[in-house]
């Protein structure tokens, strides 16, 4: 593949003008009257002679056709295009050690240039990407050790609060995280990767946020995140692996309502050690 363009054949994550706009700006509602105006009326104590109410007088726009809608903010199309190169890194669609330019990036998703650079900018930022002075973003090259390391560091972080959480969290409460298990189960099932990491780190958010502590919800999710890129020069993943990942987490329901504390402890280091837990 060309250094600095999209690779050849990936399906693009959008089209031109398939951003949506923003509403168009709001009129005064018929019959209110401004506040400057409700001021002056009530400090003129003599009566006036009626005039004729213009369109003005009421604080209405007087123009015959309606204003024209706003262009979409930037940071609405940075968004949805980070969630697009996130994916595509999940895919293997973004190839590490390849470098991508923005402008080639940018007309693969119908967008200009700059939003694609301020999402990669981001990406830069979590470790995904490396900026290539003059040429664009090179996709991070990570090898086995640096996944082992994101491993023990979650296991280290997730499974004491699992086990805190098993002892103390009534059965109910677990069941009602039923249908998030069985979304990656669904996606494992069609072997789409994207959404699969996508519901895995959905999955692992809801049973960590019953411990009421947003910030270790929020810096195991960044973890978790880093953990789904790929490696070097490693295959992709294959639809039965994503399939006895995802049969982990309707498992863990299962000893997490049974209070089974060791089959807790096992199942989530076993998950974490996965290629993609």
């Amino acid at each position: 593949m060309e250094q600095g363009s999209a690779r050849e054949g990936a399906r693009p994550a959008y089209a031109p003008g398939v951003f949506p706009h923003a509403p168009a700006e709001r009129r005064i509602p018929e019959g209110r009257v401004p506040e400057q105006a409700r001021g002056e009326q009530s400090r003129t104590a003599q009566p006036r002679t009626e005039q004729p109410r213009t369109e003005h007088a009421r604080g209405e726009h007087t123009h015959s056709e309606p204003p024209a809608p706003r262009a979409v903010r930037r940071h609405s199309v940075r968004g949805q295009i980070l969630d697009a190169l996130r994916a595509a890194l999940v895919d293997g669609e973004l190839v590490p050690g390849q470098v991508y330019s923005a402008p080639a990036l940018g007309a693969r998703f119908g967008v200009s240039a700059t939003p694609v650079r301020e999402a990669m900018q981001r990406l830069a930022v979590e470790g995904a990407v490396e900026v290539v002075p003059n040429r664009g973003f090179r996709v991070s090259e990570r090898g086995p050790r640096e996944l082992a390391e994101l491993a023990e560091v979650r296991a280290l972080i997730e499974v004491p609060v699992m086990l805190s959480l098993a002892r103390t969290v009534p059965g109910h409460r677990w069941s009602v995280l039923r249908p998030l298990a069985e979304a990656t189960v669904a996606a494992a099932a069609v072997g789409d990767r994207a959404a699969y990491a996508e519901s895995d780190r959905a999955f692992h958010r809801a049973v960590l946020a019953l411990s009421g502590n947003e910030q270790l919800v929020s810096v195991a999710d960044e973890l978790h995140r880093r953990s789904q890129w790929p490696l070097v020069s490693s295959p992709a993943t294959r639809r039965a692996d994503l399939l006895a990942d995802a049969s982990e987490h309707t498992a863990l329901l299962d000893a997490l309502i049974a209070q089974d504390l060791n089959v807790v402890q096992s199942l989530v280091r076993e998950h974490f050690t996965g290629a993609d837990g």
